[in-house]
Parts: C-alpha cells; structure tokens; sequence
C-alpha cells in the first residue's frame, strides 16, 4: 500500500474528463429543452433580485428550490451516481438545500435579499447575470460542444454560483445557513475540476469569492452599525 503523502487530487477522481463532459452531454440531451426554463428561470431571479416588490423574496427562494430539488434529482441522483458514488449523498444535501428555501424563505418568509451597501448588491446582480447568461459558453470556449454546456437551473455549477451570490444578499445570520451546501459544492467541484486540469477551475474559484463579497460588506456595516456610538466628553 503507497504511503498517504504520495497520494495527489487526481488519485482521488473515479473518472476521466472525457467521462464527466460526456454524462454531462447526454444529461443534456435528455433533458432539453428545460434549459431554456433553467434561462427564464435565471433571468427571473435577476429581474426580481433588481426590484423591490412585495413578494420578491419568496418567489427568489422558491424558484431557487426548484432548481436545487431537480438538479439533486435529475442530475446528481439520476446521472452523475453513475460514475461517482458520492454524488448520492450530495443529491440528498441539494434536496436538503431546497427545503431550506423553502421552509425559511416560502413559509417561514425569513429571508430579505438586500443589503445596505448598494455597489455590493450592484456586484452580486451583475454576477449573478453573468453566471446565467455566460457560464453556458465556457463550454465552446474550452473546446467542448454546445451540447456539454451547463446551464442555471439545470446544471449544478452555476446553479450553486449564482445562489452563492443571491443569498450572500441576505440579511442576518440565516444566510450563513442557507451558504453552506453551495459552497461546499463549489468547492467539491473546483477539486474535481482542478484534478482535471480544466480552466473552469479558476472561474468558480474566483467567481464564488466575488459572490461572497456582499456577505462579508453586510456584516461589516451590520457590525459597524450596532457598535456603540461614543459620548462627547463634558
């Protein structure tokens, strides 16, 4: 048995590139054209995430349930399992994720997708559009087909980047709870992607630290804004 310190990420990939662009493919395939409800789906997140209507906040998260409730089914359950166990498991935590939207954002009416610096919410909005209207290219600017593209609300990569973004909006602590499946997905697949050497690798890497930024500015002027103001000396 080799030594644990000679072990590298790719010892830990059950499958080639190849294989994973190619499930990927015949997903597609299988499924259109729910892609182009996945893009209505996702232009609606953005248009409502840019307006202040009554019921913005519940109808965000219950499109958002949707989209993470099938892609745990239809594509984590039904077609990646198929070449990597773990993806079992991680379809129950995507199942997992929409009950979260669904029972804090729909019934409980707990989430507020604004925060008090409007450049960060600018940010995340223009990440989230880019997320859903540019990811599906990286696939012809890699070198893959269209058909291997990979869609919001169908695909799980810009599906998790684009909730990243539009939770990290979030007032209050609930939005730390509501992060952590998406980020763990980011970060599962930036290793499955690094252990491919594919070039996407830096642009989920990048593109979810981007969408964390209006978490992190909301806490701060959250804390800056319970701080004790100081008394003039008499």
């Amino acid at each position: 048995m080799s030594e644990w310190w000679t072990y590298r990420l790719t010892s830990f990939l059950l499958f080639s590139p190849r294989t994973y662009y190619r499930t990927i493919e015949l997903y597609n395939l299988a499924i259109w054209p729910a892609h182009l409800a996945g893009l209505a789906i996702g232009l609606a997140v953005v248009a409502l995430l840019a307006t202040h209507s009554g019921w913005r906040n519940q109808i965000v998260a219950a499109l958002l349930a949707v989209c993470w409730l099938w892609i745990g089914w239809a594509f984590l359950y039904e077609r990646y399992a198929q070449i990597n166990w773990v993806a079992t498991w991680i379809g129950a935590l995507f199942a997992l994720q929409s009950g979260l939207f669904v029972g804090v954002g729909v019934i409980g009416r707990r989430l507020a997708f604004e925060v008090a610096d409007r450049r960060a919410s600018r940010l995340a909005i223009a990440l989230i559009t880019f997320i859903v209207v540019g990811y599906p290219l990286l696939a012809p600017l890699g070198g893959r087909m269209w058909t291997s593209a990979e869609v919001f609300g169908v695909a799980a990569d810009p599906t998790a980047l684009a909730t990243v973004g539009a939770v990290a909006l979030v007032r209050g602590r609930i939005r730390w709870l509501l992060l952590v499946v998406p980020l763990l997905w980011c970060g599962f697949t930036a290793l499955t992607l690094r252990a491919m050497k594919s070039p996407e690798t830096f642009v989920v890497t990048s593109v979810t630290l981007l969408a964390l930024l209006p978490a992190v500015v909301g806490r701060r002027n959250g804390t800056a804004a319970r701080a004790p103001t100081a008394r003039p000396a008499r």
